[in-house]
């Protein structure tokens, strides 16, 4: 199971793109929702139904969370604690965390991205602290999935499918949106 998380003021290309990528992959993810309600309006004004909320979520059996990015949806995840004590919990025991576009701030804020390679919107590379800066659209190092912004989301997507599954998969999703 994966998880994606929705806060106010999401990117709605980051997340809708992602989710869509890796159900057609046959990856089972759940929206969960960390406001207080199930339905989360975006960054652009778009409203979103989650398949859950936070506070009613067991993820003891996942397997990677992802954050997509957005302003103010970016700084609305990184001030939820509980989200940050599931992120440190889920690193620690080596499981995939991702984020996309000012999202990253969240594992840099947290010391995750230490001496590991990252990527992140342009501008909020300050909050990516002790992080090896890439220019990438996706960057993966270790148990860490970094995406740059919107025009990444497919790269993005494409790279969690290859790491959850393999690049068979990945590239057969990527031949079937017509992306290579």
């Amino acid at each position: 199971m994966v998880y994606i998380f929705l806060a106010t003021g999401f990117e709605e290309t980051e997340a809708v793109t992602v989710i869509d990528i890796i159900r057609r992959a046959g990856i089972e993810i759940t929206v969960v929702s960390i406001s207080d309600n199930i339905y989360v309006t975006g960054a652009h004004n778009i409203t979103l139904k989650a398949d859950k909320m936070f506070s009613e979520t067991d993820f003891s059996l996942g397997r990677m969370l992802i954050l997509p990015g957005g302003m103010p949806g970016s700084t609305n995840l990184n001030e939820h604690k509980p989200l940050k004590d599931l992120i440190v919990k889920y690193d620690k025991e080596g499981k995939y965390i991702a984020a996309i576009c000012a999202a990253p701030m969240v594992f840099g804020e947290l010391g995750l991205l230490e001496n590991k390679k990252a990527t992140c919107y342009p501008g909020f590379e300050s909050h990516l602290k002790g992080a090896i800066l890439c220019t990438d659209y996706a960057v993966e190092d270790g148990n860490i999935i970094t995406g740059k912004g919107p025009a990444a989301a497919s790269a993005f997507g494409f790279k969690i499918v290859e790491t959850l599954k393999d690049k068979n998969t990945s590239d057969a999703v990527a031949k079937g949106m017509l992306f290579i």
